[in-house]
């Protein structure tokens, strides 16, 4: 027995579905179609092709809309139209990326502008500092230069026999110097004055000298030598001869002096050998004699010294 299946409400609303579906589809179709019978019938080419050209403007019956046929002239005005419209779009563009261009340019005009400032003040900053330390020489320079001269006019107001002498005691180069800075007539006087070697010396020095800043470095050159060659016979002069250390040991008690150089062998044992080398045969027995009694093993090493002994 066959039972009639009925059909669900869900099952008649997809078959609904489905059919309104098909109904549009068909319906912009049939329209188009009748539109399209109509537009050849009834209307003129110029009043068809604007409503073909409207129908190509709907999204779904374009589709179906033939392109609207041109006649050559519009074909022309057609293809100008899209050229120009390209070469807006282009110009537009070009424009766009001139824009960019030009604010890029103006980016870097700005920065090299900028480093340009910084280099100017930079340059400005070095300009003023040398100019600064040139003018700190040149008052060093004129300071220096007002002093010889003033020390040179001193020389020359004095009577050449005092002066003479006196400026002996300086040092070749720095007679040189005081003397280029006088008179012919006061040179000459001084020089006649002063011993002939050493006048003989200072002329030959005096006809070599180039400039006055040339004699002027001389100078000061042979007065820091001088004064480093004083300082060194200062040093060596403070140091006792062996004169001075004989009578130095030989008047201290043998217990004292052997104390005393016991411990400066521990220092130096050399400044030790070279004491009793120095001091007379009796002195030096003496002390031998008080050392051995305080210290028989460093004794007998001094002794060995003393004669030679490695």
């Amino acid at each position: 027995m066959n039972v009639a299946r009925k059909e669900t409400p869900l099952e008649k609303e997809e078959s609904g579905g489905g059919f309104e579906r098909v109904l549009l589809i068909l319906i912009p179709a049939i329209f188009t179609i009748v539109l399209l019978g109509a537009l050849a019938v009834f209307f003129r080419a110029d009043v068809r092709d604007g409503l073909i050209d409207m129908a190509n403007k709907i999204p779904v019956v374009k589709n179906w809309v033939p392109d609207p046929v041109l006649t050559p002239e519009e074909q022309k005005l057609k293809e100008a139209k899209q050229q120009e419209e390209s070469a807006e779009a282009t110009i537009v563009e070009l424009k766009k990326q001139l824009a960019e261009s030009e604010e890029t340019l103006n980016e870097v005009t700005e920065q090299k502008a900028t480093q340009a400032k910084k280099v100017k003040e930079l340059e400005t900053q070095i300009e003023s500092m040398q100019s600064t330390a040139q003018s700190n020489e040149t008052e060093e320079e004129d300071a220096y230069t007002k002093q010889i001269r003033e020390l040179s006019k001193l020389y020359a107001d004095m009577s050449p026999s005092k002066a003479a002498p006196i400026m002996q005691n300086l040092t070749q180069e720095e007679m040189v110097l005081m003397l280029s800075q006088m008179k012919s007539g006061n040179r000459v006087a001084i020089l006649q004055k002063m011993d002939p070697k050493v006048a003989a010396d200072v002329t030959m020095k005096l006809k070599d000298a180039k400039t006055s800043e040339d004699m002027a470095i001389a100078a000061l050159q042979s007065r820091l030598k001088k004064n480093e060659v004083a300082e060194n016979e200062k040093k060596t002069s403070n140091n006792l001869d062996k004169n001075q250390l004989t009578q130095t040991f030989a008047g201290m008690t043998p217990s004292n002096a052997a104390d005393l150089l016991m411990q400066t062998y521990k220092i130096s044992p050399a400044k030790t050998m070279t004491i009793l080398n120095t001091v007379d045969d009796g002195t030096r027995s003496r002390i031998l004699n008080a050392m051995s009694s305080k210290d028989a093993e460093l004794a007998a090493k001094i002794l060995n010294r003393l004669m030679g002994s490695k």
